[in-house]
């Protein structure tokens, strides 16, 4: 599923660590991995530039998007 929306998956990341003040709300974080296959290796490591679609990348990282807590 190559540049497609995605439906199902992981709903929740538990971080342990630190996170920075760059990382706020309708901000994308980016988590660069190499994958390696019998075929070969993928390294999806390439993050876009501000405000460029990842899709113009030909092996732009996985990212997701960080939503405001919601209030109960």
């Amino acid at each position: 599923m190559f540049h497609s929306s995605v439906s199902e998956g992981v709903r929740e990341v538990t971080w342990t660590g630190r996170l920075t003040d760059e990382l706020v709300p309708d901000r994308m974080l980016y988590f660069p991995v190499v994958q390696e296959c019998e075929k070969g290796v993928h390294r999806w490591i390439e993050i876009p530039e501000a405000g460029k679609p990842a899709s113009e990348l030909p092996e732009p990282a996985p990212g997701l998007k960080l939503l405001p807590a919601r209030r109960p």
